[in-house]
């Protein structure tokens, strides 16, 4: 319950030392101990007394609960943890790889090993292809290389977005496989591999 009042000060900024107008209020000591209730200048000479603040964290309450805390120091280390959190959070990015309908087998290699690393590091990868001139009377050839690639990367990558022109580009979206599904593709390739040796055996 306290932990739940003492994050909702990160939400909203709370009343603090001379800020309290209530007459008195419950008081929660440094520590966490529950002191009581007090009458709200006693809990401010309190806090005063330890060269802290006076934090309200339930201003609802009845009396309104107020804690006695290092507001800066609280405020600093929220700050910290918001930071980590983001830090954390895995993000997400669209990276782009272009293609041209008439692209070489070396080419090609290069490009589908720059999309690999791109969907190793967990990104999303928008292929494009290029049309210029008369090789717009032909996009089959972009739509074939779209597919060679998308069966290509089947064990890793899913089609997220569906081939589509437009207007000079052809565009396909494939986006990494979840890791639970990898691993299971891995297993799958692991054992065919083993069924493999143990025929040549």
């Amino acid at each position: 319950m306290l932990e739940r009042e003492v994050s909702a000060i990160a939400a909203q900024e709370p009343r603090l030392n001379e800020q309290i107008n209530v007459r008195e209020c419950r008081l929660i000591g440094f520590d966490g101990t529950q002191m009581g209730i007090y009458v709200t200048s006693e809990a401010q000479r309190i806090a005063d007394n330890e060269g802290l603040d006076l934090v309200e964290i339930a201003p609802n309450a009845d009396p309104p609960v107020c804690r006695i805390m290092d507001y800066g120091k609280f405020k600093y280390d929220q700050a910290i943890k918001a930071k980590q959190a983001r830090k954390n959070q895995s993000k997400i990015e669209t990276k782009e790889m272009k293609f041209r309908p008439k692209i070489d087998v070396g080419d090609y290699t290069t490009k589908k090993k720059h999309v690999l690393r791109f969907l190793d590091g967990g990104n999303k990868v928008k292929i494009t292809i290029m049309f210029r001139g008369r090789e717009m009377a032909h996009p089959e050839q972009g739509l074939t290389i779209l597919e060679r690639l998308a069966d290509d990367l089947k064990d890793v990558a899913v089609i997220e977005t569906q081939p589509k022109m437009e207007g000079r580009n052809m565009h396909m979206l494939i986006a990494p496989l979840p890791a639970a599904t990898l691993a299971k593709k891995k297993k799958e390739n692991e054992k065919k591999e083993e069924g493999k040796d143990e025929g040549n055996a």
